[in-house]
């Protein structure tokens, strides 16, 4: 098996490429709604290329909260399409709770509605088990997956984790994904039910089995901070679960190496970095 570990990223860009990378900054989306299994759900386009890239947001967040400061630099080799889950941001809800089988089957109705039949995913946090299960779910759907800090076990998660959350409360959600939920769908009801739900998956988080991992026979790279709420160790033994998956670790906290609201530090080039790393992985 070949892995990659990154302990340090050091990508020097000229001040060119450095020019460029800004201009992408502004580039806009299309966005539409589409109906997918009972829910109106968003979508974003930017970009081109043949086969798309679909990011999967974290728990609690919207495109924009966990993408919108690396989606330039991917859009610049791929087609992006990026998509906000049940009750997240501007898709609507549906009278069940959330689920990562649920999410992934969404995520592979809408494809198909648009037409593609072969995609790229990132999943990001709770979205990268989401793209764990599309990968077993809808393996014909499925070209590469890149999972940024996703998890597959309980056990992956850092210490004291589902100690925590029976006690959370809506108070203790970050207020950066409050705020951005808001601004895009200014209901507070549906902040709190997103909340809730969210809450709920992950008190009733259930392991998904070795077998089902090691059964994944897409290419994969894990990607990881070497301070992430999902540990380094179950990290690694996911990557070893999947033949010919690739590793990175990377210096950081849960979302930094993407930009994700809340982590990513003002100026930093980690989600140059990381998207360097994603690109190469997926192919130019």
């Amino acid at each position: 098996m070949k892995n990659i570990v990154a302990i340090m990223l050091a990508f020097i860009l000229s001040a060119a490429q450095s020019n460029a990378q800004q201009s992408n900054k502004k580039m806009k989306a299309t966005s539409a709604h589409a109906p997918v299994n009972g829910i109106s759900m968003y979508y974003e386009v930017y970009g081109n290329g043949d086969i798309p890239l679909v990011p999967l947001h974290g728990g609690g967040s919207t495109i924009q909260t966990s993408f919108e400061n690396i989606i330039p630099f991917l859009a610049t080799d791929h087609k992006v399409i990026a998509i906000e889950a049940q009750a997240h941001g501007r898709t609507t809800d549906r009278n069940t709770p959330e689920s990562f089988v649920q999410d992934a089957d969404d995520a592979a109705t809408l494809l198909k509605h648009l037409n593609i039949t072969k995609a790229n995913f990132m999943g990001f946090s709770n979205g990268g088990t989401t793209a764990l299960q599309i990968a077993i779910r809808h393996p014909e759907l499925v070209n590469k997956i890149v999972v940024v800090a996703g998890a597959y076990q309980r056990e992956g998660f850092m210490q004291g984790f589902f100690e925590f959350m029976p006690t959370a409360t809506f108070e203790s959600m970050p207020q950066q994904l409050k705020d951005a939920f808001m601004k895009v769908n200014p209901n507070h009801a549906l902040l709190v039910n997103m909340f809730e739900k969210d809450k709920a998956r992950m008190v009733n988080f259930k392991d998904i089995s070795d077998d089902l991992i090691r059964g994944i026979k897409a290419p994969a790279l894990f990607m990881v901070g070497d301070k992430d709420v999902i540990t380094v160790e179950h990290t690694i033994k996911m990557s070893q679960l999947i033949a010919g998956a690739k590793l990175s670790v990377i210096p950081g906290i849960h979302g930094e190496c993407i930009g994700e609201a809340g982590s990513g530090a003002p100026g930093s080039k980690l989600p140059q970095s990381t998207a360097i790393l994603v690109n190469e992985f997926l192919g130019r």
